[in-house]
């Protein structure tokens, strides 16, 4: 069966050829299993369980065929290492510019959030630690950022950066944790709540956390999947959530200031979390500060809890 539009956003198994011979003696083959994203004349994208992308050529393509839904969670979302679920997040807030250095991501968007202007350091950079950081505050200073390190706190990294003399980054206040939560397909999304797949001007109005718009939605509508959602016209409360994989991500909740303590930040908490389900999620993630006490409350009812905290680091000189 050939790869058509009416397979956009099923699950799909593409067999394709990959250059070389195979073990037979004919072309070798392999096969990508997951979402199908996008489609145009030469590439078909297929999103992974795990979040990644792959574009196959459609050139290469020998067979297509939707395959059932995968089957309920085989590991719950505690279960996921802190250095996999770095690099889950990262693709939930997707830097403008991203570059590997070995396991690591250089990432930047002209300063729009640490999240998404700081190396992700996970996994094996590739090359001598003291080489790894002379690259990182190269790539940083070459775009006039600062060099930023998101680390987990506690870690073998956390410690190596500490031992090269880089320091905490942003002052005093507590680190910044990563909740999870395994979801259930029994949220009700708000009938008065409004999911689009672009941030409207109301929307960007709420989170108001903006000084170049078009760094801002380049980050914020990076993802493939993801939801602005929002109650009231003009909105008066919203949030963000986006579908990688298995795995969903919730961010930027706010409510305006006069609409407080009227239930709205749960309703979109709720709504977020329906919208996630329908799209494919089983997991859910979400990071704020560890002294937030507000934001903690809200999400506790939800299932969420502590996973791991993590840090920005700089070089102290």
């Amino acid at each position: 069966m050939p790869l058509d539009v009416s397979m956009l956003g099923s699950r799909v198994v593409v067999r394709h050829r990959v250059g070389g011979t195979g073990p037979g003696g004919g072309p070798a083959m392999t096969d990508v299993v997951g979402r199908l994203l996008a489609l145009d004349e030469a590439t078909a994208r297929v999103e992974r369980r795990d979040g990644t992308a792959v574009d196959v050529p459609l050139a290469s393509v020998v067979a297509a065929k939707t395959v059932p839904q995968r089957p309920l969670r085989r590991r719950g979302a505690a279960a996921t290492d802190a250095e996999e679920l770095t690099r889950i997040t990262s693709r939930g807030w997707p830097a403008t510019e991203s570059v590997p250095l070995g396991g690591w991501e250089l990432r930047a968007a002209g300063g729009f959030t640490g999240r998404a202007n700081s190396v992700a350091v996970h996994g094996d950079p590739g090359v001598a630690v003291d080489e790894a950081l002379v690259l990182v505050e190269a790539f940083y200073a070459a775009r006039d950022l600062p060099a930023l390190a998101q680390v987990v706190a506690g870690s073998a990294w956390d410690r190596a950066f500490a031992e090269a003399g880089w320091v905490g980054y942003g002052g005093a206040r507590p680190g910044a944790i990563v909740q999870v939560a395994d979801l259930e397909p029994a949220y009700v999304a708000d009938s008065d709540a409004l999911v689009e797949s672009h941030a409207s001007e109301g929307w960007m109005r709420m989170y108001h956390r903006v000084e170049d718009l078009r760094l801002a939605r380049a980050v914020l509508e990076g993802p493939a999947t993801v939801g602005f959602v929002s109650i009231g016209s003009p909105a008066v409360a919203i949030g963000r959530v986006v579908v990688t994989g298995e795995w969903a991500g919730l961010a930027a909740v706010e409510v305006a200031p006069e609409a407080r303590r009227q239930g709205l930040a749960r309703r979109i908490v709720q709504t977020s979390l329906a919208w996630a389900v329908e799209h494919g999620a089983d997991k859910a993630y979400l990071q704020t500060m560890r002294d937030n006490d507000p934001a903690i409350a809200l999400y506790r009812p939800f299932g969420f809890t502590d996973h791991h905290e993590y840090r920005y680091l700089t070089p102290g000189r």
